[in-house]
C-alpha cells in the first residue's frame, strides 16, 4: 500500500490507517504507533568510529611504501626525514578518515530538511508539535510557509501550491488536489500527495500521514545515499596499481642486491646497507607531498573560477571526466522564467532583454504590425490577474511570489507598462485563486475601462469560455480556436509554458466560478521559458571539443528539456528525449545501451538518476553529476565527482558532493574540467621528472653490487638528493600554467595506466643517462687518483644538475620546453637557482661535508658535471622531437 496511496480515494486511505478526520488520533494510539514505528526522524547506519576510519586509511600500497621509507630512514638515524615521512602518512590518514564521514553528514543534513513544527489534529484539538512525533494516521493541517513534515495523502485542499523542486526537480510550483491519480503516475504527477521536506507556497490543506521517517520519499533517498559507496577517483585507482608495481619491484631489487652481494662474499652488514640504499633510492618519497600540493594549488585556481572543492582528489577527477550529467534548471538555464513570445491580435511578437532586467523591447515577428491595440490589454491582464509582488532594492528589481507571475510582470515592464501605476488605477474587487480543478485564476478589477473580469490559465479552460477574440485593431472578432491551438502547440513543442488570457466586461463581487458565463474575449497567449544561460552553449561546445559528452537529466517536462537541449547543443538539433517512465521499464543491460545513446532524460526520479549514473560507470565512463535538490543527492554521491549548486542547492546536495559551484553555472564546470586536466598534467610531469632519479639511484646501487665495486653514492646522499630536489625543483612543476591545447585533447581512457608506454620509455632513457653519467664521472675521478669521497661528491652533483636540466624538459611532456613560455613559471627558475646554491654548499661547506661525507671538487670537475647534465637534456629533447614527428606522421596517415 505504501506506494499506492496516490491511487486510492481519501476515504479508503483514512479507513486503511484507522484514522479519524474529525478528532485525530488519541494520545494512547499515538504512543502505541510511536512504539511500533519509531519517531519521524531520518537515521542512517551508525558511522564508524574515527579510529576505525583512520586505520583503514593505512591499508594502501602507497602508504606501505611511505611507512617502509620512514622505517628505513629511522634505521639510518635520519630522524628529521623519518618525522617528515610519518607526518605525511598521518595527515593523509586523518584527511581520509574525515572524508569518509561525508555520507553521515549528508544524512544529517537530510534530517534537518524536515525538522520543524507541524500542525496536527489530536484528540479533537489543534496542536503544534515537533514533526518527529508524527505517526501514520495523524491528521496534519498545512498552510502557506509550512515545510511538509511527513508524506501526506491530501484529504481536503484549498488553493494549495507546493514547491517540490528539491525532491522532484520540477522547476515550477505544483498545484495540488485531493483527487486520486493513476497507479503508475510519476512522483511529480501525484498531485494528491504532499511529500516530506517540500514547501507550501500558498493555500491550505488537510492531509493524512501515510509514511514517516525512512518510509517517506525523503527516507528512500536517505537510504540510497547511505548505500552508495565511496567511489575511488581515477587518480587513486591508477596510483594504487602504480604503487603495487613499485612495491614489488623495489622489494625484488633489494632482495636481489642482498643475495648477489652475499654470493660474492661481501659481509651481511655491508649488503644490508646496500639493500637499504637501493630501497631508499627507489622509493619516491616526495610523491605524496607533490600530489597534495599540486591538488591544493588546483583547489585555489578552481576557487577563483567559482568552483569550491570539498574533497582534494576531486580536482584531478575533473580532468578525467568523460560524461557530464547536468541538471537543467539554474545550471544550463538562468533559473528565471521569462516571457519570450506573445500571440496577440492574431500575430506573433518576441520579447528581448537580459535576464531579470526590466530594460527590453517587444519586436514583431514576420508580418506582425508594429502597432497592435490588443497588446496593451494582454500585458495588463498579466499584471492585474497576478499576485506576485515587485520592489526595487539597490537599483535592482526584486520579485516575490510565483516565478511564473514574475515573468508576466517583467513582460509588462518590457512592454512599457508601469506595473505599480496600473495596479493603483485598477482596484481589485474580488478574486478566484488558481485551482487545479479549473486551471485558471480570475480577478475582478475596476478601472478606466469600467469593471472587468481578467482571467489567465490553461488554454483549453480559457478558450472554453470564449466566443470572441481581440484583433490587432482592438476590436472583438469571431474566435479562430483552430489557429490559436496550432500556435500554442508550436510554442509548447519548443519547451515553452503557454498561458492564455481573456477578459469579460462587467461583473460583481463575490465571484462564483459557476456564474462566470461563456462570453469572455480572448486576449492572446504569453509563452515563457527558463532561457539558457548565455555562456552555456559555448561551454557545451568546448566540452564536445574536449571529447566530453554532456547529458541533461531533469525532472522537468520532456518538451521543455528538448527545447533547451536543442538550443545549447546537447545531443542532436532535435534531441531524442527519454522519460523516467520509459527508463523504469528497462533492465540493466538495456539501460547501459540507452545511457550511451540518449542525451536528454526528463521527468526523472531520484532512483533513476542513480541508475543512469551507475549505467554510465558500467560502460567505463568517468561521470560528473550536477544537482541542487535532495532528489539529486544519491546520484551526486555515486558519481565519480558530484557537483552541487552553491546558490540554490540544498544542504543535502552540498554534503553529498565533491565540488560546489558558487555561481550555479555550467560554464564553471567546464572551467573546472580545464583546471582538472591541468592538475593531472602537472602531476604527470612531476612523476615523469622524479622517477628517473629513483630508477637511476636503485640501478646504480645494483650495478655496483653486481660489478663488485664501491657504491658511487651512499644511502645518506641518496636521501639528500631525493628530499632536496623534490622540495626545490619538483614542486615547482605544480605551478606550471595550463597548456593551451588541454581542452583540445580527448579525455584519458579510464583504464589507461598512470604511465603510458611513451612516458615509461622517457623515464627509462632519462634514468639510464643519469646512471651512465654518474658512473662515468665516478670512475673517471677514481682513475685520476681522486678519493672515493671526491668521486662520490662528483656523482651526487651529476644527479642533482642532471635533474635540473631534465626539469626544463618536463615543463611540457610533448612540446619543447621554451614553447610553454620561458618565464611563464618563475618558480622553476627560483628553484634551479636555490638548488644550485644549496648544492654548492653541499660540496664546499664544512658542516655539510661533515654531515654527508662530501668534499670540495675543482673547476674542471664542475665543468664535467654541467656538461654531463646538458648532454642529458639535449638527448631527452631529441627524443621528444622524434616523438612529435612520429605522432604527426601517424595523425596525417589516419587523416588520409
Amino acid at each position: 500500500m505504501t506506494r499506492l496511496w496516490h491511487a486510492i480515494s481519501p476515504d479508503e486511505c483514512v479507513a486503511a490507517l484507522g484514522a479519524d478526520t474529525a478528532n485525530g488520533l488519541s494520545s494512547d494510539e499515538v504512543v502505541r504507533r510511536l512504539a511500533a514505528d519509531g519517531p519521524n526522524q531520518l537515521r542512517g547506519k551508525p558511522p564508524k568510529r574515527f579510529i576505525e576510519r583512520f586505520l583503514s586509511q593505512l591499508r594502501e600500497p602507497l602508504i606501505y611504501i611511505l611507512l617502509g621509507s620512514g622505517v628505513l630512514a629511522l634505521l639510518l638515524h635520519e630522524w628529521v626525514d623519518a618525522s617528515v615521512i610519518f607526518l605525511v602518512v598521518l595527515i593523509n590518514a586523518v584527511v581520509g578518515a574525515v572524508q569518509e564521514a561525508r555520507a553521515h553528514s549528508a544524512i544529517a543534513a537530510l534530517a534537518r530538511q524536515v525538522s520543524a513544527l507541524a500542525g496536527v489534529l489530536r484528540g479533537g484539538e489543534r496542536l503544534r508539535i515537533e514533526s518527529s512525533g508524527l505517526v501514520a494516521g495523524d491528521i496534519v493541517l498545512l498552510e502557506a510557509g509550512d515545510r511538509v513534515p511527513a508524506d501526506l495523502r491530501l484529504l481536503k485542499v484549498r488553493d494549495l501550491v507546493v514547491d517540490e523542486a528539491m525532491l522532484t526537480g520540477e522547476s515550477l510550483p505544483v498545484a495540488k488536489a485531493a483527487i486520486a491519480v493513476a497507479e503508475d503516475a510519476a512522483l511529480v504527477e501525484r498531485h494528491c500527495m504532499a511529500y516530506a521536506g517540500t514547501l507550501v507556497l500558498q493555500g491550505t490543506a488537510t492531509g493524512l500521514v501515510v509514511a514517516t521517517a525512512g518510509r517517506t520519499e525523503l527516507g528512500r533517498i536517505a537510504a540510497l545515499i547511505d548505500a552508495a559507496p565511496l567511489i575511488a577517483t581515477p587518480l587513486t585507482r591508477r596510483l594504487a596499481v602504480f604503487s603495487n608495481v613499485m612495491l614489488w619491484i623495489i622489494l625484488a631489487l633489494a632482495a636481489l642486491t642482498f643475495a648477489v652481494g652475499l654470493l660474492r662474499g661481501e659481509s651481511v652488514q655491508d649488503m644490508l646497507m646496500a639493500a637499504v640504499a637501493l630501497a631508499v633510492g627507489a622509493i619516491p618519497e616526495g610523491l605524496p607531498a607533490a600530489l597534495t600540493i599540486t591538488l591544493a594549488i588546483g583547489v585555489g585556481r578552481m576557487a577563483r573560477r567559482a568552483a569550491v572543492i570539498r574533497r582534494l582528489p576531486a580536482v584531478e577527477t575533473l580532468g578525467s571526466v568523460t560524461v557530464i550529467c547536468s541538471d537543467k534548471t539554474g545550471t544550463l538555464t538562468q533559473n528565471r522564467m521569462t516571457v519570450t513570445e506573445l500571440l496577440v491580435g492574431g500575430f506573433g511578437y518576441t520579447l528581448h532583454g537580459a535576464g531579470g532586467a526590466e530594460e527590453g523591447e517587444i519586436r514583431p515577428s514576420g508580418a506582425a504590425p508594429t502597432e497592435n491595440r490588443a497588446l496593451h490589454p494582454l500585458l495588463l491582464a498579466g499584471v492585474l490577474c497576478n499576485d506576485a509582488q515587485m520592489r526595487r532594492e539597490d537599483g535592482q528589481l526584486v520579485f516575490s511570489g510565483d516565478p511564473t507571475e514574475w515573468a508576466l510582470l517583467l513582460a509588462a515592464l518590457r512592454g512599457g507598462l508601469d506595473v505599480d501605476a496600473q495596479r493603483a488605477r485598477h482596484e481589485r474587487l474580488d478574486e478566484l485563486p488558481f485551482d487545479a480543478r479549473y486551471q485558471y485564476m480570475a480577478t475582478l478589477n475596476t478601472g478606466p475601462e469600467g469593471v472587468r473580469l481578467w482571467v489567465k490559465g490553461a488554454l483549453e479552460r480559457v478558450l472554453a469560455h470564449c466566443r470572441l477574440a481581440l484583433d490587432a485593431h482592438g476590436v472583438p472578432v469571431p474566435l479562430d480556436s483552430v489557429a490559436i491551438h496550432a500556435a500554442a502547440d508550436e510554442m509548447a513543442s519548443r519547451g515553452m509554458r503557454v498561458l492564455a488570457f481573456a477578459y469579460r466586461q462587467g461583473g460583481a463581487a463575490p465571484l462564483i466560478r459557476e456564474s462566470l458565463g461563456d462570453d469572455w474575449v480572448f486576449l492572446g497567449l504569453q509563452g515563457m521559458v527558463d532561457p539558457p544561460r548565455g555562456e552555456a552553449e559555448q561551454a557545451v561546445a568546448r566540452c564536445k571539443a574536449a571529447g566530453i559528452r554532456v547529458v541533461m537529466i531533469t525532472g522537468d517536462h520532456a518538451a521543455t528539456a528538448a527545447g533547451i537541449a536543442g538550443a545549447i547543443g546537447i545531443g542532436a538539433k532535435t534531441p531524442r528525449v527519454m522519460t523516467g517512465r520509459e527508463l523504469a521499464a528497462l533492465d540493466a543491460e538495456a539501460l547501459r545501451a540507452v545511457a550511451g545513446e540518449v542525451s536528454v532524460f526528463a521527468r526523472v526520479e531520484p532512483e533513476q538518476k542513480l541508475r543512469l549514473v551507475e549505467a554510465l560507470q558500467a560502460r567505463g565512463d568517468v561521470v560528473a553529476m550536477t544537482g541542487d535538490g535532495v532528489n539529486d543527492a544519491p546520484a551526486l554521491r555515486q558519481a565519480d565527482i558530484g557537483v552541487a549548486m552553491g546558490r540554490g542547492g540544498t544542504d543535502v546536495a552540498k554534503e553529498s558532493s565533491d565540488m560546489v559551484l558558487t555561481d550555479d553555472n555550467f560554464a564553471s564546470i567546464e572551467a573546472a574540467v580545464e583546471e582538472g586536466r591541468g592538475v593531472y598534467d602537472n602531476l604527470l610531469k612531476f612523476i615523469v621528472w622524479t622517477l628517473p632519479t629513483n630508477f637511476a639511484e636503485g640501478v646504480i646501487i645494483l650495478v655496483a653490487v653486481l660489478a663488485g665495486v664501491t657504491l658511487p653514492i651512499t644511502p645518506l646522499q641518496i636521501l639528500w638528493i631525493n628530499m632536496s630536489t623534490v622540495l626545490l625543483l619538483g614542486l615547482a612543476l605544480a605551478f606550471e600554467p595550463i597548456e593551451s591545447d588541454v581542452m583540445a585533447r580527448p579525455p584519458r581512457p579510464p583504464g589507461e595506466p598512470i604511465l603510458t608506454r611513451a612516458m615509461t620509455g622517457r623515464i627509462t632513457l632519462a634514468g639510464t643517462l643519469l646512471v651512465i653519467g654518474a658512473f662515468w664521472l665516478f670512475e673517471r675521478e677514481l682513475a685520476a687518483g681522486r678519493s672515493v669521497e671526491y668521486a662520490r661528491t662528483a656523482a651526487v652533483n651529476v644527479f642533482v644538475f642532471g635533474e635540473m636540466a631534465y626539469l626544463l624538459n618536463c615543463r611540457s611532456l610533448h612540446r619543447a620546453w621554451w614553447r610553454v613560455g620561458v618565464f611563464s613559471n618563475p618558480w622553476i627558475w627560483a628553484g634551479i637557482v636555490a638548488m644550485a646554491a644549496l648544492q654548492f654548499a653541499f660540496t664546499h661547506s664544512a658542516p655539510m661535508q661533515s654531515a654527508f661525507g662530501s668534499v670540495a671538487i675543482d673547476a674542471a670537475s664542475w665543468a664535467e658535471v654541467v656538461l654531463t647534465a646538458l648532454v642529458m637534456s639535449a638527448i631527452v629533447g631529441i627524443e621528444k622531437a622524434i616523438g612529435r614527428y612520429v605522432a604527426k606522421r601517424r595523425t596525417t596517415s589516419k587523416g588520409s
